[in-house]
C-alpha cells in the first residue's frame, strides 16, 4: 500500500468512492429537482419524502410480493412517480401562477404528512434491504477495494443523468417541454396537449427521486427520516449548479460528493459544512449559481 499525502491509498480512494457513491444520489435527487423546477417552477420541497417513498417501496414489494431489486427498479418508480402525478393534478397545478413560496409551503407539507404516515406505519427503526445477488462481492484494484454495487450505483447514476440530459436539451421533445414552460399557447397551437405535459413532467422528476431511492436502499438502511436527512444538502446542491439548470445539477451533484469525501480524509471536521460553504462562496460570486441564467 502506498501513500498520498501522506494518506494510505487505501482511505484516500475508499473516502473518493464514498464521495461518488454519495455524489451519484446528489445528482439524480438534483436533477429530478431542477426538471420540476425549470418545467413546471414549482420548489418542490417533498422530492426527499419521494426518494424515502422509492426505498420503501422496493422494500415493501420484496416482502409482500417477493419482487426483487431488477423489477423494483422499474416498478417502484412508476409507483411513486404515479403518486407525483395524482399530487400535481389535484394540488399543485393551481399554483403555477402564484409565487414560489405556495408551492414550497405546499411540497414542505406533504413532506411532513408523508414522512408522518411512513414512521406511524412502518417505525422510525431502519429496515434493512438485501443486495441482489447479481451484484455481490467485488473487485481488489490493488490500491482499493471496489464492491460491485457501488461500482453499479455510479454507472447507473451516470447513464439516468446524462440521459436524461440529453432527451430535454438534444431531443424534440425536450424542445416541447421547454418551449411550454415559456409560450404554453403557442405549444398548444402545434397540437400538444400542455397540461398533461407538465404533469408527466412532474411524474418523471418525482420517479427520478425514488429510483435514487431503491438504488440508496441495500446500501443505507431504509427508514421515514432518510429523505429529510439529504433534501437539505440536495437543495444546497440544485442551489449551486443553479435553479432550474439540468447539467448543472449533474455536474455539481457529483463534484459536491467528491468533494465532501475527500473533505473527510483531509479536513474531516468541516465534511458535514464544506458543501454549504461551498453555496455561500458560490452565491457570492455568481448569485444565479454556477450555470444558471441570470434573471
Amino acid at each position: 500500500m502506498f501513500e498520498i499525502f501522506g494518506i494510505p491509498s487505501m482511505a484516500l480512494f475508499g473516502q473518493l468512492l464514498i464521495g461518488l457513491i454519495n455524489g451519484s444520489f446528489y445528482a439524480l435527487l438534483s436533477l429530478g429537482l431542477a426538471v420540476i423546477f425549470g418545467m413546471l417552477n414549482i420548489i418542490n420541497f417533498s422530492h426527499g419524502a419521494q426518494y424515502m417513498m422509492g426505498a420503501f417501496a422496493a422494500y415493501l414489494l420484496l416482502k409482500f410480493t417477493g419482487l426483487g431489486y431488477w423489477p423494483a427498479l422499474i416498478v417502484a418508480p412508476l409507483l411513486v412517480g404515479l403518486f407525483g402525478v395524482v399530487i400535481e393534478r389535484t394540488m399543485l397545478r393551481y399554483l403555477y401562477k402564484l409565487d414560489h413560496l405556495y408551492g414550497l409551503l405546499l411540497t414542505f407539507g406533504l413532506a411532513l404528512i408523508i414522512e408522518g404516515v411512513a414512521r406511524k406505519n412502518l417505525g422510525s427503526a431502519g429496515l434493512p434491504y438485501v443486495l441482489p445477488d447479481s451484484l455481490q462481492g467485488g473487485h481488489n484494484l490493488g490500491f482499493m477495494f471496489l464492491p460491485n454495487y457501488r461500482a453499479w450505483v455510479i454507472v447507473a447514476s451516470l447513464v439516468v443523468c446524462f440521459g436524461t440530459w440529453f432527451a430535454i436539451e438534444r431531443t424534440r421533445l425536450g424542445a416541447y417541454l421547454r418551449a411550454a414552460t415559456e409560450n404554453p399557447t403557442l405549444v398548444r397551437a402545434f397540437g400538444i396537449n400542455v397540461p398533461v405535459m407538465i404533469t408527466l413532467t412532474y411524474g418523471f422528476g418525482v420517479a427520478l427521486a425514488a429510483f435514487a431511492g431503491v438504488m440508496a436502499a441495500p446500501i443505507y438502511n431504509v427508514s421515514p427520516q432518510m429523505g429529510s436527512d439529504l433534501i437539505i444538502v440536495v437543495f444546497a446542491v440544485v442551489v449551486i449548479g443553479g435553479m432550474g439548470s439540468i447539467l448543472g445539477a449533474i455536474i455539481t451533484g457529483f463534484g459536491l460528493g467528491v468533494v465532501e469525501g475527500l473533505t473527510k480524509v483531509f479536513f474531516p471536521e468541516a465534511s458535514n459544512t464544506v458543501i454549504f460553504v461551498v453555496m455561500a462562496i458560490v452565491l457570492l460570486v455568481r448569485p444565479a449559481g454556477l450555470f444558471g441564467r441570470r434573471a
